[in-house]
C-alpha cells in the first residue's frame, strides 16, 4: 500500500527522534492504526495496511519494547505544532490535567494497580478496578469547524500505588507531584508564554498551587468548602520579637457563607457544560489558603450556588488573585472538554484493546492515554492530531525538500 506524499508530510517533523529505519516502521504503524478497526494491536496495524503476510513481523514489535527513543521528544515536537497551528502568537496556553484508568489484567504487567474507578462508582458506592492510571496533559483549543473547544493530549505519565513502587524499586510520586513534572516540563519548554492549568478536586493541593506559582503558571481547581482560609499578614510592629507570622485572622469557612442570610450574592448567568446558559449565584474573595505542615497558598476563591436547589453548592480558586471570577469559572467549565476526550476514545478509537506485556511497550503504546501522542503508535492522541492536520491542512508543517523518500533529515 502506497502513501501519498501530503500525508507522508505529517508525520516528517518527528523524524529527527528517530533512526532512518525505525522512523519508516513507526510510519507504518501509525497508518496501518489509522486504517485499523477494533483493537489496536501490531498485528492489526499490519493487516489494515496490506502487510498481514510480512515475514519480519517482530521488527514493528521492537519499535516499542526495544528501540532506543524518547517520548517526551516527541511530546514537545507534538506541543510546538499544536501551538503553531491553533494558537496565536499571543495566545495563552491552556492546559487540562486529569487522570483515567486503563482496565488491563495479567500478572506480567508491572505498572498494574488497584485504582478508584470513577466511571463506575456512584455517590455512596465507590468502586475499585485493577489496571494502570494514567495522568494525562491536554492542550484545550478551538477548532472552526466545531462549536466546543476539543482537548488534544500532549503528554501522559503512569502513576503508580505504593506497593508497586516499592516492588519496582521506583520513588513513589502521588498524582499532584506527577502534574508538577508535566506543568515543569511545559514550562522549560514555553519559558515566555503564559500558561493556565485546570483540574478537578483531585489535583486540588497547595503543594501544586505553590509549584505553579514559582513557575508563572495559573492554576485553577476545585476548593474544599471546608477549606481554612486567613486574610494576609496584617502589618507588624517595627522590633516585634518572635516568629514572623505566615497568615492574618482567619475567615469563615465558605460552609458557614452558603448558611448566611447576610451574604451578599451577586446573580449572574454564565456558560454551563453543553454550553447551556445557567442562572448562578456568585460571591468570591482573597485569602490565604492553609493547611498544616505548608507555607498558606495566596488564592482568589468563587463560592457559587444554584438558586433553584438542584445543584449542591461548590467553589473553585484560581492561585493568580487578580484574575476576575467569572474568568476562573469559565476556564474550569472548559475542563469537561477532557471528559469528552475520554469518552470518545473509549467509543471509537479503541481504548484498552491493545494487548502488549512488555513494560517498555505498555509505556508507549497505551492508548488511554499514552505516554506521547506519537511515540504510541496507536495511542488516541496520534489519531486525532493527525485526523485534524490531515482534513484542515493546518500550517505549521514545513514541507521537505526534496522529499522525505530521498531525503533524511
Amino acid at each position: 500500500m502506497s502513501l501519498s506524499p501530503e500525508s507522508l508530510l505529517l508525520l516528517q517533523p518527528f523524524a529527527e527522534a528517530f533512526t532512518r529505519p525505525m522512523f519508516c516502521h513507526m510510519r507504518t504503524l501509525v497508518y496501518g492504526t489509522l486504517l485499523a478497526s477494533g483493537r489496536r494491536t501490531v498485528a492489526a496495524a499490519l493487516r489494515a495496511i496490506g502487510r498481514g503476510d510480512e515475514r519480519h513481523f517482530t521488527t514493528y514489535h521492537r519499535v516499542l519494547n526495544r528501540a532506543v527513543w524518547s517520548p517526551f521528544h516527541l511530546s514537545r515536537i507534538l506541543l510546538g505544532l499544536l501551538v503553531i497551528a491553533f494558537l496565536a502568537p499571543d495566545a495563552p496556553l491552556i492546559l487540562l490535567i486529569d487522570g483515567t484508568l486503563e482496565r488491563r489484567w495479567g500478572r506480567r504487567i508491572a505498572y498494574k494497580g488497584r485504582f478508584h474507578d470513577a466511571v463506575r462508582s456512584q455517590s455512596g458506592h465507590v468502586v475499585t478496578s485493577e489496571g494502570i492510571h494514567w495522568v494525562c496533559l491536554m492542550l484545550l483549543v478551538s477548532v472552526p469547524w466545531c462549536r466546543r473547544h476539543w482537548a488534544l493530549p500532549v503528554i501522559s505519565v503512569p502513576t503508580l500505588t505504593p506497593a508497586t513502587s516499592a516492588k519496582l524499586g521506583k520513588r513513589h510520586r502521588t498524582t499532584t507531584q506527577a502534574a508538577q513534572l508535566l506543568i515543569w516540563l511545559v514550562r522549560r519548554w514555553f519559558p515566555e508564554r503564559e500558561i493556565v492549568l485546570v483540574g478537578d478536586g483531585g489535583f486540588a493541593a497547595t503543594s501544586l498551587g505553590h509549584t505553579c506559582r514559582r513557575l508563572r503558571v495559573r492554576f485553577v481547581s476545585r476548593l474544599l468548602l471546608t477549606a481554612q482560609l486567613y486574610d494576609p499578614v496584617p502589618p507588624q510592629p517595627q522590633g516585634k520579637p518572635g516568629v514572623k507570622p505566615k497568615k492574618g485572622p482567619r475567615q469563615p469557612k465558605l460552609t458557614q457563607r452558603v448558611k448566611d442570610t447576610a451574604t451578599a450574592w451577586l446573580s449572574q448567568e454564565i456558560t454551563w457544560y453543553a454550553g447551556q446558559q445557567l442562572k448562578m449565584d456568585l460571591i468570591t474573595g482573597v485569602a490565604l489558603w492553609h493547611r498544616d505542615g505548608e507555607d498558606p497558598l495566596p488564592i482568589r476563591w468563587v463560592l457559587l450556588r444554584d438558586p433553584s436547589g438542584k445543584r449542591s453548592p461548590f467553589a473553585l480558586f484560581c492561585t493568580d488573585p487578580t484574575v476576575p471570577m467569572l474568568q476562573i469559572v469559565a476556564w474550569y467549565v472548559s475542563r469537561w472538554n477532557i471528559e469528552v476526550t475520554f469518552e470518545e476514545v473509549r467509543a471509537h478509537l479503541g481504548l484498552e484493546t491493545q494487548r502488549q506485556w512488555s513494560t517498555l511497550a505498555i509505556a508507549r503504546t497505551t492508548p488511554c492515554p499514552a505516554r506521547d501522542c506519537l511515540a504510541s503508535w496507536c495511542s488516541w492522541p496520534m489519531l486525532c492530531i493527525l485526523t485534524i492536520c490531515q482534513h484542515a491542512k493546518l500550517p505549521g508543517i514545513p514541507k521537505p525538500n526534496p522529499p522525505l523518500s530521498m531525503r533524511w533529515p
